[in-house]
This record gives structure tokens, C-alpha cells and sequence, in this order.
């Protein structure tokens, strides 16, 4: 497929230009229908929801509020009601709005001003939900509401069709986080065409991803975070993925290869690794089903369909773009000195080498230090406390922050979270008497009822985000309800954020048992192991739990918040582990794979496990921090899309993913291997029967294997010496085929002299490994005459067996 692609890369071109751009004008003519559906069957706050739609089937658009404040003398003074009042009618002649219910008319008005007369507000209720009014409407709304202001008289908006209006334009994340990785790659890579491929893959794979869940949340429930994690996601891996191939791709160039062979290997590796990859993704986002609640489907739907299309960008439409660039994919310093020094040899070596090389040295102490380092940053992850962030969590100086905070002052800190119990029986002035002497009541007011149901609002002496209001909730439903004798439910926005955190802490340890179960299957019918997938599951919680602890002490603590521009501290959203633990497993699985498939590679060809743990992490270490650096700069750059979730999620993934392959991948999975021995490739043989074969690594292609003809085998001999010239006397040398399967395996003797018989004609890999030497790899042509060839090894160099 890679070398169809690549000779076909104008078709392959079009095809994905048309996709992109066909989606693109379906999706804008179709426009969006997303939707934030929180279903949480058998739960009290869903009980009280259904009795209230019954009720009152027509509050169906967002209410929204105008508060103000005066800094002498009181709101009802004429010269403040002479500029608020004309505002609010103004408003309420506005298309698309409702109604708007001020302090100033109706019987109910006095109840909209404070007790020191000092702050007051009006209800805006809009004829849709907050994200289908038109951003120029609420924009119009908030110019006039504060175009009331004068000096003394302060006017703050607040709401969900306000917050709206005040976040960063639509796509400045994204292009902060793709000028930040494409500075990385062209760093890595030092060619602007090798930088823009991996950009352009990721932007192929979001952009047809997007359009598709645009158009999917036509015929089921999307809520609007969906867009905004898949692209957070989208970029990440697209980028990922490309950069891993054309790293692969580049360096087969290096070695004197031809552009489309290299790439046709690059593909047929590295690609291979990314597509198992993209697999594990999917399969981790896929365990956010079995949590059961509706809201995480539509973000299932949307960063998986992200995830496929970023894969088949990176198996397709890459090797199609390499054909287009051929040897341009190096920098032009490489290309001058490929021409004039010829292929460069196959060895690792640098910072990469020397680290590997300690790691095999001191595993135990560089173990250790990791280890110390992830329990030190997991400790806060002791008090984490599930919750919803509000408007009170925004950043000081918008609008909908300080009307939160006026409101507050004004009417009490629970005034922002009422809580509603719906009765539907019982003797209803006996409850409402039972909450208003209960502790931590401010005001309760019982509705008019409607269709047999009452309606009593209670507004808590205590914010939202209380544990004091959670404890008030609990007390109302299990002794103030049942000591009334009545049938009721306690809901409102407050005690719905309590239940969604209660049912998604209940169901977090299935679905982390259900991802790190599939991981686990997936690694070892992969790698042929049980202790390489038992290692990975084991990091992969290590990783969680100090990634998580890195949350509470920004977001629930506190700590940098005001550097950051992140508001006030609050719990840690409740729908967040579920969706950071699946990217996160994701994620760190697709570093698991590229590192171990290349030490499962040295493993299959050697039998070493040292020089397999030394050699793979050695090859990849660099890229995955590459990786790991574009992936870090891409989630931090949503801490700037003005949505409090983003920001949340996109630290937290890029302390995860930091923490992941810069201590776990670098440090302590290779030191752990090491110390692990042989038994990393441990595999009952009974199981090893059983097992379905799925390898990372390319099937042995048939042209390539050698067959024995009489008279058409022969030897290659020679002798192993170091760089003095002395004999190397017990080195381990071993045929491989061009696919990489072993057709001979002898030892060096006394004098250095080896000889391995050849089944046929053809060009082998030949190489050899030495205790206290580095490991030397040689490609060799044999013909029907044997063929004499040295090997010289040296110390303090890793070269690869590729």
C-alpha cells in the first residue's frame, strides 16, 4: 500500500484535498447540533429533573443574568433605575430573547435587590439554549448592559450564552499549539519541508475528523466538549505519528537507500507501530462505554473518528507527500554530505547512547530516583475531590466571573447553586418548615405548584463547590425528606454536579480494570510476553496518579493558578479521569509500543536482553521525547481556549505525557528491564499455542527468504578484532535475512576467526555483539563465491541491528 501510495501520489493527494474539503462543505451547510445530554438513570437530581420537564415543559431556553452594583446610595435610587431600566427593555425588544425579569416590575422584583439595597439583577431568558443563540445577539446584549455604566455604577454579565462571547477567538489554541510544534520539528529535523509533513498530516486528520463529528452530531448526541478534545487530541497524535515515520524515513535515506524504498520500509515499520498504536487508542477512548453515561459517547465518537482519520493521514497521504519531496525530506547540509561522504554508518550515538548506555550501568539507583520522583508528585493526588467548575472558577477580570462574584456578595455564596427539591406527595408545608430549620439553609421559597408538582428553591449558606453544600444535599434526601413524610428529589445544577461525581467515582475502577485489561491482552499477544504488558500496566498508573496530583495542586490547591490566567481554585471536574485516564493510557501505550517493539526487534534478532533494552531505548529515546515535547506544547496551548475544561484537561495531559516519556519511558521502564532480565520475554508455551499471532514488527516478505539450491550455498569468513587490531574471542556473530529472520548464529574463536554459512546468493545483515564492546551491523552481498569480511568492534558505541 505504502509504495501504491507513493507512486500514486497525485491521486492519493486529490482524494484527501477532496475529503477535506467535501466534508468541510457538508459540515458548514449542515451546521453544527451539538449537545450536552448528562443522563444519570437512578439518581435523585435526575428523579426532581423528569418531575420538573413534566411540570414545566416550557423553560426550554438558557437564562442568563445582568447584576449590578452602586458605590453610594442605593440601586432603586431614579438615577440608576433611569439607565438600567431603559437597558433592560432594550434588551427584552431583542429577537431571539424570551423575556428579561427585573428588580424594578412585578411583585416578586424586590426579591432581585440585596438586603443593603447596594446590588440587584435581572434575568434574561433567551428562545434557545446557550449554544444555539447567535454569538452576535449575546454580544449586542452585553454592549447594551454595559453601555449602563457610568461612574459608581458597575454592570456584569454572567451566564452560559455570556461565557460564550468573552472566550479567545475559535482556532487560537490550535494555532499557538501548531507554531509551537512546528519550532520543535524544524529543531529536530533542521528542513522546513521535513517540518511541514507532520503538520500537515495532523491537520488532514483534525480537520476530516471535526467535519465528520459536525455531521454525526446531526443523528446523536455530541456535547460541544467533543470538538475541543478531539482536536486537543487530534493534533497531538497526528503530529506524533507523522514524526515517527519520517524520522524512520529519513534515516534509511542517511543510509544510502533509495527515497521510495526507504519510505516503503518507513512505512512498512514505523507504520505498522502506528497503526497498532491508533488501535490503542481507540480501544482506550472505547472504555469510556462502559461507564454508561451518555455524555462521554459523543466525545468517544468524535476523538476516535479523530484518531482514525490522523492514522489513515499518516499510512496514506505521507508516503503520497515523501513521493512528492523525494530526498528534499534532509536538511541541505545532510543532502551535501550524503553526496559527499556517502551513507552514514548504522549506529546510535550522542546524548541518546551515553544515557542508554548509563542506565545499563546503574539501573537500580536510576530506578529508584524515578520512582521517588512520581510518589513525590502523586501525594496530592490523596485529596482529590471530584466536582463541576463554575463561573466562579473563571479568570478575575471577565464579566461572568465578577457577576458571580457580585451575586455572591449580594445574596449569599449559595445563591450561585440553588438547590431544587421537587415534591410530588406529602405534606409540603411540613418539609418546607423541616428545611428551613435545618443547618445550612440561607432562604427557602416554595413555587406554585403545577400538575401536582411543588417546586421549593433553597439556596445554601455555602458556594456550590462546598464539601458543606454536598454534606446539606445528603442531609435533605436521607433525614429532612423522609422525617416529612413526603415523596421528593433533590436536584438543581449543584446537585446534579454532586450525582455525576458520585456515579463516575463509583464506575472509574471498571473502566480503568476494562482499559488496562485490553492494553494488557493487546502488548502481550503483540510482544509474546507477560512481564513487558504487566510493566506498561504498572507505569501506565504510576503516570495517572502523578499526573493527577499535578492537577490538585494547580487547579484544587491552587498553586501557579494566578501565573497560569486559570481563575480560582475549585474541585477537579468530574467527567475529567475518565476522559485524561483513556487519552492517557492512549497515549503512553503508543510509547510503549515504539520503544519496546524496537527492543522486541533487537530481542527476536539476539536473544540479548541487555543489548535489546540498551539498543531500543538508545534508537528511540530522542524521537519519543520529540514526540513528547510537540505533544507537551500542543495540550498547553489550550490553557488559552477560554474553556475552563480544556485548560484542565490540556494540563493535565501535558504533565501526564511529560511525565511519561521523559521519566517513565526514558528512565524507569528500561532501568526496570534491565533488571528484569530474560524473564521481560517470558511466555508460558502453553499460552504462547493459544495466542493469536499479531506482530508489530513487518511479516517476512516471500521474495526475500532464501531457499538452498544445490550448488548455490555459500560462506562468509572473516575475522572479529578490536580497534587495536587484537582478536575478539568468543563474539557472537549472527546471519539475518533481509526481513530479519536468523539463518545462522556462531561464536568467534581464540583468534577471532568466524565462519556462517549462506543458503543463497543474496544481501544478508551480518552482526556481531561482544561483552564490554559495542555491537557492529553490516549489510553483506554474497554471491556463489564465499566472501571474506572483518568486523572491527569498539567500546562505548551502541550501532543498530535495523
Amino acid at each position: 500500500m505504502a509504495r501504491w501510495c507513493y507512486r500514486h501520489r497525485l491521486v492519493v493527494l486529490l482524494l484527501w484535498v477532496g475529503a477535506l474539503l467535501g466534508l468541510g462543505a457538508a459540515a458548514s451547510t449542515a451546521g453544527t447540533d451539538y449537545a450536552n445530554v448528562f443522563s444519570l438513570p437512578n439518581t435523585d437530581s435526575k428523579r426532581a429533573y423528569d418531575q420538573m420537564e413534566k411540570a414545566f415543559p416550557e423553560r426550554a431556553g438558557d437564562t442568563d443574568t445582568v447584576v449590578w452594583k452602586v458605590d453610594t446610595g442605593t440601586v432603586r435610587d431614579q438615577s440608576v433605575q433611569s439607565r438600567i431600566q431603559p437597558a433592560l427593555e432594550k434588551i427584552g425588544k431583542m429577537a431571539g430573547v424570551g423575556g428579561v425579569t427585573g428588580p424594578y416590575a412585578g411583585d416578586r422584583g424586590a426579591a432581585q435587590i440585596s438586603a443593603n439595597g447596594k446590588i440587584a439583577y435581572a434575568q434574561i431568558t433567551f428562545a434557545e439554549q446557550a449554544n444555539a443563540v447567535p454569538k452576535q445577539l449575546v454580544q449586542d446584549v452585553v454592549d447594551t448592559a454595559q453601555g449602563a455604566e457610568r461612574g459608581g455604577l458597575h454592570v456584569e454579565l454572567g451566564g452560559q450564552a455570556i461565557q460564550r462571547v468573552q472566550e479567545p477567538p475559535t482556532g487560537l489554541a490550535e494555532m499557538i499549539g501548531i507554531l509551537a510544534a512546528a519550532v520543535v520539528l524544524f529543531l529536530a529535523f533542521g528542513s522546513l519541508f521535513a517540518m511541514l509533513l507532520p503538520i500537515g498530516i495532523a491537520i488532514f486528520g483534525v480537520g476530516t475528523g471535526l467535519f465528520s463529528t459536525q455531521l454525526l452530531s446531526h443523528v446523536t448526541s455530541v456535547p460541544d466538549l467533543a470538538p475541543l478534545l478531539a482536536t486537543l487530541i487530534g493534533l497531538g497524535v497526528g503530529i506524533d505519528y507523522a514524526l515517527f515515520i519520517v524520522t524512520r524515513h529519513r534515516r534509511g535515506i542517511l543510509r544510502g537507500m533509495d527515497p521510495e524504498e526507504s519510505a516503503v520500509i518507513a512505512l512498512n515499520t514505523s507504520g505498522r507501530a502506528v497503526l497498532f498504536a491508533g488501535g490503542t487508542v481507540c480501544i482506550a477512548l472505547a472504555g469510556m462505554l462502559v461507564t454508561n453515561l451518555r455524555f462521554l459517547d459523543g466525545v468517544v465518537i468524535g476523538t476516535s473518528l479523530t484518531v482514525v482519520f490522523s492514522v489513515l493521514a499518516a499510512v496514506t497521504l505521507l508516503p503520497a507527500l515523501l513521493g512528492f519531496l523525494g530526498s528534499r525530506v534532509l536538511s541541505r547540509r545532510q543532502r551535501r554530505k550524503l553526496a559527499a561522504e556517502g551513507p552514514e554508518p548504522e549506529r546510535a550515538s550522542g546524548f541518546a547512547a551515553r544515557w542508554s548506555a548509563s542506565v545499563q550501568k546503574r539501573p537500580r539507583s536510576i530506578a529508584v530516583m524515578a520512582l521517588v520522583v512520581m510518589a513525590i508528585l502523586a501525594i496530592p493526588v490523596l485529596s482529590l475531590r471530584l466536582g463541576a467548575t463554575d463561573q466562579g472558577n473563571d479568570d478575575a477580570s471577565t464579566t461572568t466571573r465578577k457577576a458571580y462574584d457580585l451575586l455572591a456578595e449580594g445574596f449569599g455564596p449559595g445563591f450561585n447553586g440553588p438547590l431544587q427539591v421537587v415534591s410530588t406527595g406529602g405534606d409540603t408545608n411540613k418539609l418546607v418548615q423541616g428545611i428551613r430549620s435545618t443547618a445550612g439553609v440561607a432562604q427557602v421559597a416554595a413555587l406554585p405548584p403545577a400538575q401536582g408538582v411543588t417546586v421549593i428553591q433553597v439556596v445554601p449558606t455555602t458556594s456550590p463547590q462546598s464539601e458543606k453544600t454536598d454534606q446539606l444535599i445528603d442531609t435533605l434526601r436521607d433525614k429532612v425528606i423522609p422525617d416529612a413524610g413526603a415523596q421528593a428529589h433533590v436536584g438543581g445544577v449543584t446537585a446534579i454536579s454532586k450525582d455525576f461525581s458520585t456515579v463516575t467515582g463509583d464506575r472509574l475502577p471498571l473502566f480503568i480494570a476494562t482499559i488496562i485489561g485490553l492494553g494488557f491482552l493487546l502488548l502481550m499477544i503483540a510482544f509474546r510476553s507477560l512481564v513487558v504488558p504487566l510493566t506498561a500496566a504498572l507505569m501506565n498508573l504510576i503516570a495517572a496518579a502523578a499526573s493527577f496530583g499535578v492537577l490538585v495542586a494547580i487547579f484544587q490547591w491552587g498553586w501557579g493558578l494566578s501565573l497560569l490566567g486559570l481563575g480560582k481554585e475549585g474541585p477537579i471536574n468530574a467527567f475529567l479521569p475518565v476522559i485524561m485516564l483513556s487519552l492517557l493510557f492512549g497515549l503512553s501505550m503508543d510509547y510503549q509500543v515504539f520503544l519496546v517493539s524496537r527492543m522486541h526487534e533487537e530481542w527476536v534478532h539476539t536473544k540479548d536482553n541487555a543489548r535489546a533494552v540498551r539498543v531500543g531505548l538508545a534508537e528511540t529515546s530522542r524521537v519519543i521525547n520529540s514526540a513528547a515535547l510537540i505533544m507537551v506544547c500542543v495540550f498547553l496551548a489550550f490553557v488559552l481556549s477560554g474553556d475552563s475544561g480544556a485548560a484542565m484537561a490540556g494540563v493535565g495531559l501535558a504533565a501526564a505525557v511529560a511525565l511519561d516519556a521523559f521519566i517513565l519511558r526514558t528512565a524507569l521502564v528500561p532501568a526496570a528491564m534491565h533488571l528484569l532480565g530474560k524473564s521481560n520475554w517470558w511466555l508460558p508455551a502453553g499460552l504462547e499455542k493459544r495466542l493469536p499471532h499479531l506482530a508489530v514488527e513487518p511479516a517476512e516478505e516471500a521474495e526475500s527468504l532464501p531457499r538452498a539450491s544445490a550448488g548455490g550455498s555459500s560462506v562468509v569468513h572473516g575475522f572479529v578484532r578490536d580497534a587495536e587490531g587484537a582478536p575478539v574471542d568468543g563474539a557472537v556473530l549472527t546471519l539475518l535475512s533481509k526481513g530479519g529472520r536468523q539463518l545462522d548464529r556462531v561464536t568467534s574463536l581464540a583468534d577471532g576467526s568466524y565462519i556462517v554459512s549462506v543458503p543463497t546468493p543474496g544481501t544478508y545483515l551480518l552482526s556481531a555483539t561482544a561483552s564490554s564492546y559495542g555491537a557492529r551491523a553490516r549489510h553483506v552481498v554474497v554471491t556463489d563465491e564465499p566472501l571474506v569480511h572483518d568486523l572491527e568492534l569498539t567500546k562505548g558505541e551502541v550501532d543498530a541491528v535495523n
